[in-house]
């Protein structure tokens, strides 16, 4: 039995599937091209991605079952008769609605969202933007009109164009600020508050179940799990108990930890509670998200500055870091995630001087990552103790400077996969459950030990990111 997983990313499409030893293969992989209409605005061409699907559908014909992932608050509107998108895609570091958002905050509007969905204000979820897209596109009002108008995040409109099937999963739902978390239905008072039609938004399933079948050159594939990447890299990294934690080091780092049939709240310390997976005929399983927005995208950024032109020369630097020298970055160049939720917060250096050069600013690039995420781990580990070390994927995983800084200043094991496509496993696992077909790789992972404890540089650290916070409000209020 051969299983697939399609692994639709915000830079990317992989399509991977097991071998006849279990393990797995990328078989096709296809970027697509990010668009910045306006400042604060991102983008992507709804064709170009269902065209980079069909590709791999394509390369995975032959398998028996198919899980798909998506990239969790990117969302869509399009003509349930025709399948067409009505609007681009509005990608999950889209800030449009940010102003909108300010003023419903400013009224009292977010203690309703973090008593139902969860999750604050914050145009990083797929509510707002949805929102949006009735109100300024034109074929979305018409559409409306004529009631075939849909809207949803993309896992629906994949589904729905490919499959012929109009759902979205639980996990996925969960992101959108539109669910009821112990319900896991839409909430019509939410609904209502973002100007969401609840009648146009797909029903909700389980992660794994029938979700139609995806025609390709060699005939039909059953779809049969539907996921966001972030759960589906926690799925894939083995993680399943109370405790149990992974951080994936993408354009933005993520983290989540499995918190079980418990839906923990705690929005003082900036952690969000979201659905993990459901699978079909059990109960939903849910986890505490907490994300830093730019992390390998502030590494490409520095790199598109010309301060390093090979990521092999930004491996290992010498043996004192940035942040002892007195030099610190804030990777708030799309604003600031977990613990503190202000999207209008930006990057600075600080400590900078004439003495330094492009090496040792990209070294506190790195450091700033790793301490923002640490900032992460800490506020994960008051809620539930982490259960062991900290598991990691993603692009700066493979990073040697990166993996062992993030093991000094955390001050525990650091191991990051040495299978990449972790996000693609989980997939693949979880598109085995409803036809019964068990597959549960494990996956290989590195141990990176603390050797220097440099946990005392997170104090300072929070009040430099203070001073990024102060810039913020400054910028807002003048």
């Amino acid at each position: 039995m051969r299983l697939a997983g399609i692994d639709q990313g915000t830079t990317s499409t992989r399509a991977l599937a097991t071998r006849a030893d279990g393990s797995i293969e990328v078989v096709h992989s296809a970027s697509h091209k990010q668009y910045y209409p306006r400042d604060g605005w991102v983008e992507h061409d709804p064709e170009e991605l269902i065209a980079n699907i069909r590709k791999c559908a394509d390369a995975v014909s032959d398998a028996d079952a198919l899980g798909i992932d998506n990239q969790g608050e990117s969302c869509i509107a399009w003509d349930a008769r025709s399948k067409e998108a009505l609007s681009p895609v509005i990608v999950w570091q889209d800030s449009r609605t940010l102003q909108a958002l300010e003023r419903l905050r400013e009224d009292g509007f977010e203690a309703e969202t973090l008593e139902r969905a969860g999750l604050p204000m914050d145009p990083y979820f797929s509510a707002s933007k949805l929102g949006w897209i009735v109100n300024n596109v034109p074929a979305a009002r018409e559409a409306r009109k004529n009631g075939t108008l849909r809207l949803g995040t993309t896992d629906a409109f994949f589904l729905d164009r490919l499959t012929g099937t109009f759902a979205t999963d639980v996990s996925t739902a969960s992101r959108t600020s539109l669910m009821n978390l112990r319900t896991l239905e839409w909430d019509p008072v939410l609904c209502d508050l973002f100007g969401v039609p609840i009648e146009c938004l797909p029903p909700i399933r389980s992660t794994t179940g029938d979700f139609g079948a995806l025609g390709t050159a060699a005939g039909h594939l059953p779809v049969t799990a539907s996921v966001v990447d972030q759960q589906a890299a926690l799925y894939g990294f083995g993680c399943r108990q109370k405790g149990d934690a992974k951080i994936t080091f993408g354009t933005g780092a993520f983290a989540l930890m499995v918190t079980g049939e418990e839906i923990i709240r705690r929005p003082d310390l900036g952690l969000l509670p979201t659905v993990g997976w459901q699978l079909q005929g059990s109960d939903a399983v849910y986890a505490l998200d907490g994300g830093v927005f730019t992390a390998s995208a502030a590494v490409n950024w520095a790199k598109s500055l010309g301060l390093f032109s090979d990521f092999a020369k930004i491996d290992t630097f010498g043996n004192n870091s940035a942040a002892e020298g007195g030099l610190f970055f804030v990777p708030a160049l799309a604003g600031l995630g977990c613990p503190y939720w202000q999207p209008r917060a930006r990057g600075l250096w600080s400590g900078l001087s004439l003495e330094h050069g492009p090496d040792v600013m990209v070294q506190s690039i790195l450091e700033g990552v790793a301490l923002r995420s640490c900032q992460v781990m800490e506020a994960m580990d008051r809620c539930v103790p982490l259960a062991h070390g900290i598991c990691i994927d993603g692009g700066m995983s493979r990073n040697t400077y990166f993996t062992q800084f993030l093991a000094d200043v955390s001050g525990r094991t650091i191991s990051p996969a040495i299978m990449p496509e972790v996000t693609g496993l989980g997939t693949i696992c979880l598109a085995g459950d409803a036809p019964g077909i068990a597959y549960d790789a494990a996956v290989p992972c590195g141990s990176i030990q603390p050797k220097r404890d440099l946990r005392h540089l997170l104090p300072r650290f929070a009040d430099i990111v203070s001073l990024s916070l102060k810039g913020s409000r400054d910028l807002s209020s003048g």
